[in-house]
């Protein structure tokens, strides 16, 4: 049957023509007019965005989460575009939402283009430069995050960073956009929990040999004891005073020493054989696998911190995607210093 145009439509030149018949063509020329002629990509592709999100996650809330919409906002997405083919797209079912009869063929080639455009934006904002600015402890940064941050840039070479106002990009004024602190646990629920810390005494390989064939009593008795300021805030942290009062090896002198604020400084020292300090060991656990650094005493001696190291995000900055990145990336590297301190201290208390 013959057809003709008005206003961008077909029109049925035989009105005689059933009303079921003229739905279905209808139906077919809509669809081929749409595809190849009227629908620009800039029209509907929030729509079709929101259709495919739907499918997707089954329900048009899980669809606004995705986007950050309300489940209206994405409603009325779809909506225009049912109102523009003609038909609807999607129904509800008991497992939640389904294609229509109309939509079925068209799925495929629809999430294949949405994949497309994803990895396209995986590629463009792979080589985009970013920045990511931090604040934290420089003991956190030298002893823990550093050493594993060449890991991170391994896999986002055009993310550049600027930690406690130094790096690769200048410094910014405002809040950092990520925080990293070691204190109580803070009552703001933005606050990511990363590791507590055991403490435990620790010395280089060559003072420790030296204590080995000393009378159990005396092991510590003459030897330089460092004293590390870092935990003095925790009420569970100990220091010599408390763990020779616990396990003994020594009488006199056990407040005398040299005091430091810092670990990595004083972990300079124990390396240079200066005496023996007790510390955390998540932020000194490549230097516990490498054996560079010795535990004098059984595990079992040590302490588990009260405090523990916690990242806050900045209100916002998790919107980008080098943040949401570095988060993933360093809650991840968090969960290994979790497991691998289960496993050094399986036989200490907790």
């Amino acid at each position: 049957m013959p057809w003709s145009f008005s206003c961008g439509l077909p029109v049925a030149d035989d009105l005689k023509t059933t009303a079921a018949d003229r739905k279905l063509k209808f139906l077919a020329f809509t669809k081929e007019y749409l595809y190849f002629e009227q629908m620009t990509v800039p029209t509907h592709l929030k729509s079709l965005q929101a259709v495919h999100l739907a499918l997707r996650t089954g329900s048009l809330k899980a669809a606004a989460d995705v986007l950050a919409i309300t489940p209206a906002a994405v409603g009325q997405r779809i909506k225009a575009l049912e109102d523009y083919l003609g038909f609807e797209l999607l129904v509800r079912g008991r497992l939640g939402l389904h294609p229509t009869a109309e939509l079925t063929l068209a799925i495929e080639p629809l999430s294949d283009a949405f994949e497309k455009l994803s990895a396209v934006g995986q590629i463009l904002d792979f080589q985009r430069v970013n920045e990511i600015h931090i604040a934290a402890h420089p003991d956190f940064v030298d002893l823990w995050l550093k050493p594993r941050l060449e890991r991170f840039r391994t896999s986002h070479p055009n993310i550049r960073f600027c930690i406690n106002g130094e790096g690769e990009v200048p410094l910014r004024l405002g809040q950092a956009d990520c925080e990293i602190t070691f204190g109580k646990q803070r009552m703001d629920s933005d606050t990511e929990f990363l590791f507590r810390d055991f403490l435990v005494p620790i010395g280089s390989l060559e003072i420790s040999e030296r204590i080995v064939n000393i009378a159990v009593g005396n092991k510590l008795e003459g030897f330089p004891l460092l004293h590390l300021d870092f935990y003095k805030d925790d009420p569970k942290a100990i220091g010599w005073p408390e763990w020779i009062g616990a396990h003994g090896y020594r009488k006199t002198a056990l407040q005398r020493g040299i005091r430091f604020r810092r670990i990595a400084p004083a972990l300079d020292a124990v390396l240079s054989g200066a005496g023996f300090m007790i510390c955390g060991i998540a932020l000194i656990s490549q230097l516990v696998d490498a054996k560079t650094i010795s535990f004098p005493f059984s595990l079992s001696t040590g302490a588990w911190t009260g405090h523990a190291y916690r990242a806050r995000f900045r209100a916002g900055a998790l919107v980008k995607p080098q943040i949401k990145r570095f988060r993933e990336w360093l809650l991840e590297e968090s969960r290994v210093t979790q497991s691998w301190l289960r496993r050094e201290t399986r036989a200490a208390p907790h």
